[in-house]
């Protein structure tokens, strides 16, 4: 079964630009028909979805973050990533990415474990 692993910084400082890769195994980013997500969950906050992209390289955003995020792919390392710029104390969370067949995941779907990410002023 696929299996996704987020990687990247725990610490960021503000203004900055928060960045993270997933790395996916045992399927295929390029899988006809999936979405590759990025989720967050603040402190004592709900999951919050930030974006997908999609098998075909097509992306999609929430509101919420509006033109400060940017998810990208890497096919020949099988990673998609997200770039959070101008970061904020307020995006510190607990990062997931995730695999579903629609935008966003549900619990059924597959995710990573999910890393920690502080955002220091």
């Amino acid at each position: 079964q696929v299996q996704l692993q987020e990687s990247g910084p725990g610490l960021v400082t503000a203004s900055q630009t928060l960045s993270l890769t997933c790395t996916v195994s045992d399927g295929s980013i390029t899988s006809n028909g999936y979405y590759w997500i990025w989720m967050r969950q603040p402190p004592g906050r709900k999951l919050e979805w930030m974006g997908a992209i999609d098998y075909s390289g097509s992306t999609f955003y929430s509101p919420f973050v509006g033109s400060r995020a940017s998810i990208s792919r890497d096919t020949s390392k099988n990673q998609f990533t997200l770039q959070l710029s101008s970061a904020t104390p307020e995006d510190t969370a607990v990062y997931y990415c995730a695999r579903a067949a629609t935008k966003v995941a549900g619990a059924d779907d597959y995710w990573g474990r999910g890393t920690q990410v502080t955002v220091s002023s």
